[in-house]
């Protein structure tokens, strides 16, 4: 891969908040030839890859407020290029928490040492966000004091273990770790992204998962992960009566030995000390809605309108959703709500222009409704009938349940020592883009 000629951080305005130039093959108004060619293309055609008839390559990525961009001239890797922004983004979120124009200004003097730190004359280096943690800190806004690592001596110690970690074959986890009880936890969650037609139809569906492992394991632990992979019992030539999930799409923390997965479909890894993402995943779907939603608009008068709500669940009855909140828009000039349901709490959401309805717990196959009325001013507001075309939204949190069927089958762990580890799962389905059209 030839290395990146610079990166630059812009703001929503297209002006330069941080730049880091690697090469002397840049022109001065890169960035603003940069922000002609994006005008050229609308929110419906944008393309992550630009060319310009000097010679020039812009990949970028946009998160909030803010557009990562990295420049070249030379024949780079792109994938390269683009796997780096991911992860630079995600340290960067690793650090500030939220990640926009306001945090980048107050933090110029940790964002310049961690670029220092992931990118060396335009190539990728470190990108771990824990190794990172290890000697850049955000409390005061620069590299740690002396007195978080002991003193002179022992900060020089540290500096170097985490120097040799970062070039070493297993540059994520530092020797030496030691726990009195060895456990790990895996957090499986699936987040359910879903479009419903207004007759209760599918149009889309699909799930994003992933896998977050929390490892409290001595030593230099070996761990092998078995899952209900459909390309894994194909593989062996092994039939199972158990349900079997056909991945679409998989991505791995660089611990996991990519090799031993092409190959045998077997996920072995030596994990990272600690909480981080092992895998993340995307499985398109056909499944029946997990929550129906039918609403009934009547208009018995011009300054009058009713909405009855009937909301019910399609998953099973031992399984109970948490959080549940049901957002159903209504014309923005309604006044004067009313509300009847026996179950939740409803609310007039003036922010959203929509009704809110909420409920602690939604039981499985159970069925709730709602009705409430609204006043109308005598003369309509030029945007009362927007609401036809926003559609309901529905926020929820199903905790022991995963849409697809993703199970781990074992979670095993070898150590030379001999020690045995206790490992935990827990699943968690959650609401991604959940949309029901009403009209």
């Amino acid at each position: 891969m030839s290395g990146i000629s610079g990166i630059f951080i812009l703001n929503n305005k297209g002006r330069v908040i941080i730049q880091r130039v690697y090469r002397a093959d840049l022109q001065v108004h890169v960035i603003e030839t940069f922000n002609k060619k994006l005008v050229e293309f609308d929110e419906f055609n944008q393309k992550p890859i630009v060319q310009d008839e000097f010679g020039n390559t812009y990949i970028y990525r946009n998160h909030n407020n803010l557009t990562f961009l990295i420049i070249t001239r030379r024949n780079t890797n792109v994938m390269m290029v683009f796997a780096f922004l991911y992860q630079f983004i995600e340290v960067l979120v690793h650090y500030f928490k939220e990640l926009e124009e306001e945090s980048v200004r107050d933090n110029f003097v940790v964002i310049y040492e961690l670029l220092d730190e992931v990118l060396d004359n335009g190539y990728p280096q470190i990108t771990d966000c824990k190794n990172l943690s290890e000697f850049i800190k955000t409390e005061s806004h620069e590299l740690v004091k002396d007195s978080f690592f002991g003193g002179k001596e022992k900060k020089e110690e540290n500096l170097s273990k985490y120097a040799t970690m970062s070039t070493a074959a297993i540059s994520w986890r530092p020797e030496g770790i030691k726990y009195k009880k060895n456990e790990i936890f895996l957090d499986v969650y699936e987040k359910l992204n879903m479009l419903i037609g207004k007759t209760g139809n599918v149009i889309e569906a699909e799930i994003i998962g992933n896998v977050v492992a929390n490892s409290m394991l001595s030593g230099m632990p070996d761990c092998k992960l078995g899952l209900n992979d459909k390309a894994y019992f194909e593989a062996i030539g092994r039939s199972t009566n158990a349900r079997t999930i056909n991945f679409e799409d998989m991505k791995f923390h660089q611990c996991v030995r990519l090799s031993k997965f092409e190959n045998e479909r077997l996920i072995t890894f030596i994990p990272p000390d600690g909480e981080f993402e092992l895998i993340s995943y995307r499985i398109p779907v056909q499944i029946k809605p997990l929550f129906q939603v039918d609403v009934i608009i009547t208009q018995p008068k011009p300054t009058k309108i009713e909405i009855m709500v009937k909301a019910k669940s399609n998953f099973k009855e031992k399984s109970t959703a948490n959080d549940v909140d049901i957002y159903i828009p209504v014309p923005e000039d309604v006044q004067k709500p009313e509300f009847k349901c026996a179950f939740g709490k409803s609310i007039w959401d003036q922010g959203r222009e929509a009704i809110k309805w909420s409920f602690k717990q939604f039981v499985g196959q159970k069925e709730y409704i709602m009705q409430c009325t609204f006043n109308l001013p005598t003369v309509a507001s030029p945007g009362r009938e927007k609401y036809k075309q926003v559609p309901i939204s529905i926020n929820f949190e199903i905790p022991y349940y995963t849409v697809s069927g993703f199970q781990v089958r074992y979670l095993k762990v070898e150590e030379r020592s001999g020690y045995n580890a206790l490992p935990w799962v827990r699943y968690v389905t959650k609401n991604g883009d959940y949309q029901i059209r009403m009209f």
